[in-house]
């Protein structure tokens, strides 16, 4: 009887043991496995996915790919090279125009023919051709492009509806989900495949508006401009970029978050165009010695180191020095979040911008302009003469004095720029180190204004009896361009 009872205890904690592990395979997300086939889901998108082939005509006089040789006047081999390296066909005549293109991806996400792709897939394609998974080819025309974003809305004219997909909202994804990718890799049409998002809010390049989804499905040349499914069959992201030595997939690509790109899609659709919210600020990071010397604690926001003086911001109140915490009820950790959130909010709105000023907490509404999306020129200034060698002040490698009319000419500093110039720099200084050059104008020290050297020294002085580690400088460059630097003290 009591062997009977141990071996029944030992086949019931086996049993329990089991389950235990069995219940943790199920739900433990690092234990389980992923879908056991995706075809199901595959067969539901396949037809809304494309190939897109976009053809330019190159011009005869930039088809050469050999360079002409530098040959002497009156060279018996000038008529050699002429017939042979010259862009010229039998007759003499210069060669027609040839066409060049390249091969993309993209999808469909209205029935009656709007696909989505990115603005690099066709660029400033002469013809665009959408291919799909039935071997139809239907010419496109182009509805709208972000070069921003990278993205780009075409319109095709079938005979019958399209199968179409819809955006599904990324912000609710999750790392370690399961994502789909379908696409063109290498005009390899309908390529199929699978992996995980491995990161969120990416900053892969210089753009402001780039907060991308990092996945390990395999993509590839081709793959740009194609959708990136989750398990319900909605598009998350748009594929538009790997992470590559070779130029083939190491696991590594991105993809433009829906969240990011639906509203853009929407408003080239309606208008052809985007229609972006606009501040008015010029803005830097905090550092951590920034943010010491302006009371924040630890670094974050945004600081406004300018601000326009015909946008919404100045109207509301906005000032240099001030930080970003908040915009529209969302935080912002970084500068480089603020341009999004703006960007993303719709011309016209008021919103509530919450700030740090003067190590206090207060708030401003603003009503939001509309960002100019045309490139701005970059001003055009020789280097200065250099000036008669006034009477100068040293603080913290500086060499500093007082900006006369004579050292504004010679500097070349613009109208309205007020402070204390730079006349040089100790290499070996902090000064350097933050990029302060000769011909600078120092405008602010600790957020007060200053007009000579002395006045630089006093709150240097001031600082240092403060007991901080650093001085906050708002430094101008000769076109009037403000940045705020904290220079340490020795």
């Amino acid at each position: 009887m009591h062997a009977f009872r141990l071996k029944f205890v030992a086949v019931l904690a086996a049993l329990v043991l089991t389950l235990t592990i069995g219940g943790l395979c199920l739900s433990h997300p690092a234990l389980a496995r992923g879908p056991e086939s995706l075809s199901g889901l595959a067969e539901q998108v396949m037809d809304a996915v494309v190939n897109i082939s976009a053809s330019t005509n190159v011009p005869a006089e930039q088809q050469r790919t050999i360079p002409m040789p530098q040959l002497p006047p009156g060279t018996p081999f000038q008529e050699f090279f002429d017939e042979f390296m010259n862009p010229k066909n039998g007759n003499g005549a210069p060669l027609p125009p040839r066409k060049s293109s390249s091969l993309g991806s993209g999808f469909v996400i209205d029935a009656s023919g709007i696909v989505v792709t990115n603005n690099h897939v066709i660029g400033d394609a002469d013809e665009i051709m959408v291919i799909f998974n039935d071997g139809r080819k239907l010419k496109a025309e182009i509805i709208g492009k972000d070069p921003k974003v990278d993205l780009a809305v075409l319109r095709v004219t079938p005979d019958k509806p399209l199968v179409a997909v819809k955006f599904g909202d990324s912000d609710v994804e999750k790392i370690g989900d399961w994502v789909m990718a379908i696409g063109n890799p290498f005009g390899l049409g309908g390529s199929v495949s699978a992996g995980i998002i491995s990161a969120k809010n990416r900053d892969i390049s210089d753009q402001s508006y780039g907060q991308y989804l990092q996945t390990d499905a395999a993509i590839n040349k081709g793959n740009s401009g194609g959708p990136l499914f989750n398990m319900d069959g909605d598009v998350i992201g748009i594929n538009t970029a790997i992470l590559s030595p070779t130029g083939g997939s190491i696991g590594i690509g991105f993809a433009i978050p829906s969240a990011l790109a639906a509203p853009i899609v929407d408003q080239l659709r309606q208008y052809g165009e985007t229609r972006r919210g606009w501040l008015g600020v010029r803005i830097q990071s905090v550092d951590d010695n920034i943010a010491e010397t302006l009371g924040l604690g630890t670094a974050r926001g945004a600081l406004v180191a300018g601000v326009d003086e015909k946008g919404p911001a100045k109207v509301a109140g906005l000032e240099a020095g001030d930080v970003i915490v908040t915009f529209d009820g969302k935080p912002v950790k970084e500068s480089r979040d603020l341009p999004r959130l703006v960007g993303q909010t719709a011309v016209g709105k008021t919103v509530e911008v919450g700030l740090v000023r003067k190590g206090k907490e207060q708030a401003v509404r603003v009503t939001l302009g509309r960002l100019d999306e045309t490139e701005a020129k970059p001003s055009k200034s020789g280097e200065p003469a250099q000036p008669e060698q006034p009477v100068v002040k040293k603080a913290m490698g500086l060499e500093l004095s007082a900006l006369t009319p004579d050292l504004k000419k010679r500097y070349s500093i613009k109208d309205g720029v007020k402070g204390v110039l730079v006349l040089k720099v100790d290499l070996n200084s902090p000064a350097a180190d933050k990029h302060i050059v000769q011909g600078d104008v120092i405008v602010e020290v600790q957020q007060e204004a200053v007009d000579t050297p002395d006045a630089v020294l006093k709150r240097i002085e001031a600082v240092k009896k403060d007991g901080k580690k650093s001085v906050l400088m708002l430094v101008a460059n000769s076109q009037g361009e403000m940045r705020f630097v904290a220079l340490g003290i020795e």
